[in-house]
């Protein structure tokens, strides 16, 4: 049974139309032990038959070693997006459902137009990250502020890439959203240690992510706090 449903499949088709280069789709999963795999594969599959420029490839966990230490894929199901060859650092971790399936095409659509949409500005403010930073964004398919969130994270990302980005579905993962101590979402966590809830306006969270850095040059060697 398709996981999505005509009505949606059109709208998809002509969100497509604004693909400009190859997109590669990765996904990370397993027949066993996992519960939202199965779905997470036919979502994609059903995404890359929708357009001409999405290529898909499907690895198993267990089997496909080399491909999980080269993403660096840290459980299942997981989804990387690639601008072609390219990773920008873009990891998905779960089935992008509901609101959050907004958030897989504004990548997807961001990766292929090879631009990060962001304006001048907020560009100009993501160069003075030099260091690598690491965000997990915690987010549930019913969250509406989440995906804003989550796409202002992916854009940082791939504008510079010093940044990394996991979107966590915390329903799936609850241990996750218990060991970062996650009440609402979305909820932002930087290097492990310093984050806010809310989708904040992409400015004030470029702020976060220099305190952030400031925080790693006052202790460089350090781990940023728990949230």
């Amino acid at each position: 049974m398709a996981i999505l449903d005509e009505k949606v499949k059109k709208q998809v088709k002509e969100e497509f139309k604004k693909l400009k280069e190859p997109v590669k789709l990765i996904v990370f999963s397993q027949e066993v032990e996992c519960a939202y795999c199965k779905e997470t594969r036919e979502l994609l599959s059903e995404l890359a038959e929708l357009g001409e420029l999405i290529l898909l490839e499907v690895y198993d966990f267990e089997k496909a070693k080399e491909k999980v230490e080269r993403y660096k894929i840290e459980r299942i199901p997981a989804i990387v997006v690639l601008a072609g060859e390219e990773d920008f650092g873009f990891r998905y971790y779960g089935v992008p459902s509901g609101y959050e399936f907004s958030t897989l095409l504004n990548v997807i659509i961001m990766a292929s137009k090879r631009e990060s949409g962001l304006n001048l500005k907020v560009k100009e403010e993501l160069k003075k990250i030099q260091n690598q930073l690491e965000l997990k964004i915690f987010v549930i398919p019913t969250c509406p502020h989440c995906p804003k969130a989550a796409i202002s994270a992916s854009r940082f990302a791939f504008e510079n890439r010093n940044l990394k980005v996991s979107i966590i579905e915390a329903s799936e993962y609850p241990y996750l959203a218990q060991r970062y101590g996650v009440m609402g979402t979305p909820k932002v966590v930087i290097n492990e240690m310093m984050g806010f809830e809310g989708a904040l306006p992409e400015p004030l969270f470029i702020q976060h992510l220099l305190h952030a850095q400031e925080h790693l040059l006052e202790k460089p060697g350090m781990p940023v706090g728990r949230a």
